[in-house]
């Protein structure tokens, strides 16, 4: 190819590159909705994939995501209307100040009230947006973006911590998860100080992260069991909350979840695996040992959100007894903080039509 011919091959790329970008910009226009959350998101077709309150598209791309995207809707089909939760759950089950985990019911099923059944059904249904959404921020890193998402699990045995992953996440490519059960320190963990651990499980830019347990381990069991001085339990607090200002500054959202369950729900489920050979490797006589400290461990979590319940980090308390809503509850959490953060495909850094013209020639 002449040098006169791949200037203007490479012109009528760019050229028609710029006509794309303006159509994916009004394409976004139009459908705003596909990746806001909410009400507004009602009034266009592409809106029924959201939750009940829109939020506006960010006029300049999020901090530490990737500078030059195509800016183009979530390519999903949309969710029937009564899938939907009747406003954020997020905004039901986060903890403000004030909140009594005593009064909370772990029975109820808040901002969904169609059932177990409509509940199973939305979680299928959704499942396609949250695959695209991890595939998009891992694309992401790929034009320069750093972002990740960390999820932490927190709750007692058998809240179903570990059945989230199983089926909240069923869309998503296992390449992009990075999944951590945190189990008692091992010696080495122990020469260290308690977010040592942690900080090398943080997921990489482009992945979700799933803590199974967390940090949170080290001012509740250990608050429970007297395993560390009081004072330094308080302290943690303080270093904790600044840890996860750390993080978040870094690029990595987060978002903490407490499974709550009743007494008496807990004690169901642990006695199914009992009863189950397929179910007896998930149970340990610790588990039974535990429930003699039932009522210090929910005063360690009420403490525990009390103090670790920021503006930037909040929990949300998801009442558990019910798998269906527990699941449905986290798949709105996780799609509401995807949603928000809006990693998008980027745009390469390469001649397109030239690589077709080389590609069409090879």
């Amino acid at each position: 190819m002449s040098k006169s011919k791949s200037k203007g091959a490479k012109k009528a790329a760019k050229k028609k590159e710029s006509d794309k970008a303006a159509k994916a910009v009004k394409a976004v226009k139009v459908s705003k909705a596909t990746k806001g959350s909410g009400k507004g998101a009602s009034k266009s077709k592409a809106s029924k994939r959201g939750s009940s309150k829109a939020e506006p598209l960010a006029s300049a791309p999020a901090a530490l995501a990737a500078p030059n995207v195509y800016d183009v809707p979530v390519d999903v089909e949309p969710v029937d209307k009564e899938l939907l939760p009747a406003e954020p759950i997020s905004s039901v089950l986060r903890v403000r100040r004030g909140f009594v985990l005593a009064d909370f019911d772990p029975e109820s099923t808040p901002g969904f009230d169609e059932g177990r059944k409509e509940g199973e059904k939305a979680l299928e249904a959704f499942a396609p947006e949250i695959g695209e959404w991890q595939e998009r921020l891992f694309a992401e890193t790929k034009g320069g973006g750093k972002r990740s998402l960390l999820i932490v699990l927190q709750g007692l045995d058998s809240a179903g911590k570990g059945g989230i992953v199983r089926h909240v996440m069923t869309n998503c490519d296992p390449a992009g998860i990075k999944a951590t059960a945190f189990k008692a320190p091992t010696e080495e963990e122990r020469q260290h100080d308690f977010l040592w651990r942690v900080r090398k499980a943080l997921p990489g830019p482009g992945q979700i992260g799933v803590f199974d347990r967390s940090h949170y381990e080290d001012v509740l069991i250990t608050k429970v069991r007297k395993l560390v001085p009081a004072g330094e339990i308080t302290k943690r607090y303080a270093v904790i909350n600044a840890f996860e200002r750390e993080v978040i500054d870094s690029g990595t959202e987060i978002l903490k979840v407490f499974m709550y369950i009743s007494r008496d729900e807990q004690k169901a489920r642990l006695m199914e695996r009992l009863d189950r050979p397929d179910k007896r490797f998930k149970y340990t006589p610790g588990d039974t040992d535990n429930r003699a400290y039932w009522d210090d461990y929910m005063k360690a979590f009420q403490v525990m959100l009390a103090r670790t319940s920021t503006v930037a980090a909040p929990w949300y308390v998801i009442p558990a007894n019910n798998k269906w809503y527990a699941r449905y509850a986290v798949q709105q959490l996780i799609l509401e903080k995807l949603r928000a953060m809006s990693p998008d495909w980027p745009v390469p850094d390469y001649d397109i039509e030239v690589e077709k013209a080389r590609l069409a020639d090879s």
